[in-house]
C-alpha cells in the first residue's frame, strides 16, 4: 500500500527561500515569520514552521510555536493546520497575524481548545516609509539603542509594558527567562531608550526585522509622564534613526495596534504611518 505524506508538515532548511517568497508577498504582514525564518540560519532547523503543500508544492506556512501566526493560507490550508494542532493549546500563549486567516483558523480550533483569555479581533497594520524629521515633525535626540549594562534598568519598564497590554505578567516567580529575552533584543541593538537618571522612562522594540522592513513592539512612556506630547518626538526619534538604517537596510516600518486604543492610533498617525491591513490576536 502506497502512503501519501501529510498535506501538513515541518519545513526543513530546503524550504527556507520558498518560505521567504510566501512571506515576501507582503512583508509588512507576514514579518514576525519571515524574521523567524531569517534567524533560524543560525540554528538549521525549521522545524517550527509548519508547511502546507498542494501536488508537493509549498503555498502557505505557518509559524507554530508559543504563538501560531498563519501565512498566506486558504480554507483547505487552515483546515489541515487546526486539525494538526487541535491538541496543542497547553504549550500555546497566542494566535496572531492577518485578521482574516487568524480568526478562521481560531474558530476552527477553538472546538478542542475552549474559551480564550481575550480576542483582539481589530488591530490596524500600520507603515511608514518616510523618516518623520523629513515630514518636518520634532525629534527628541535623546533617544538611542539601550546598552549592553542597561538590562536591569530596561527590564521594569519591558514588565510594566507587557502586564499592561497583555493582562497578565510576564513571568511568575523568577525573572530569568524574561530577562534573557529583553537582554538579546538590546545585544542586537533592537531596544530604543530614553533613560533619565538611570531611569528608563520611554522605550520600545523592534520585535521583528527581515525582508527590508522593521515592525516595532513594546512602546511605552512611564506613567508619571504621559498627557505630556513626549511621545510624538520619542517615538518618531525611533523610526527616524531605524529608516537611516541604525539597524540594517530597512525600507519601511510597521507596527499594528488595538483599535480601542485611540490616542496611540492618533499618534502613529502624526507621525506618519498609515493603515495597509488589518491584525487579529487571539490570547490563550
Amino acid at each position: 500500500m502506497l502512503r501519501t505524506r501529510p498535506a501538513v508538515r515541518p519545513l526543513t532548511p530546503a524550504d527556507r527561500d520558498a518560505a521567504l517568497a510566501l512571506c515576501g508577498r507582503d512583508p509588512a504582514r507576514h514579518l514576525f515569520v519571515a524574521a523567524r525564518i531569517e534567524e533560524s540560519a543560525r540554528t538549521g532547523s525549521l522545524s517550527s514552521v509548519l508547511g502546507h503543500r498542494v501536488d508537493g508544492e509549498l503555498d502557505s506556512i505557518c509559524w507554530a510555536n508559543a504563538n501560531i501566526v498563519p501565512v498566506e493560507t486558504d480554507d483547505s490550508a487552515r483546515a489541515a493546520l487546526a486539525e494538526r494542532m487541535r491538541r496543542w493549546r497547553p504549550s500555546t500563549a497566542s494566535v496572531l497575524g492577518p485578521r482574516e486567516e487568524v480568526l478562521d483558523l481560531w474558530d476552527r480550533l477553538a472546538r478542542h481548545w475552549g474559551q480564550p483569555r481575550a480576542i483582539r479581533a481589530e488591530q490596524p497594520l500600520m507603515t511608514t516609509r518616510t523618516r518623520p524629521s523629513a515630514r518636518g515633525l520634532e525629534i527628541d535626540h535623546r533617544v538611542r539603542p539601550a546598552w549592553d549594562s542597561e538590562v536591569d534598568a530596561v527590564l521594569p519598564a519591558a514588565t510594566h509594558m507587557f502586564t499592561h497590554e497583555i493582562g497578565y505578567p510576564p513571568y511568575v516567580g523568577s525573572s530569568r527567562a524574561y530577562r534573557a529575552a529583553v537582554a538579546g533584543l538590546i545585544a542586537r541593538r533592537h531596544t530604543f531608550v530614553l533613560v533619565e537618571q538611570g531611569e528608563v522612562v520611554f522605550k520600545t522594540d523592534i520585535g521583528s526585522l527581515a525582508l527590508g522592513c522593521a515592525q516595532l513592539q513594546g512602546v511605552w512612556l512611564t506613567p508619571r509622564l504621559r498627557g505630556r506630547g513626549l511621545s510624538g518626538p520619542l517615538l518618531a526619534a525611533v523610526v527616524d534613526q531605524v529608516l537611516d538604517g541604525r539597524v540594517g537596510p530597512v525600507t519601511e516600518v510597521s507596527l499594528y495596534v488595538n483599535d480601542f486604543n485611540v490616542a496611540a492610533l492618533a499618534l502613529y498617525e502624526r507621525i506618519g504611518f498609515t493603515t495597509v491591513g488589518t491584525f487579529a490576536t487571539v490570547l490563550l
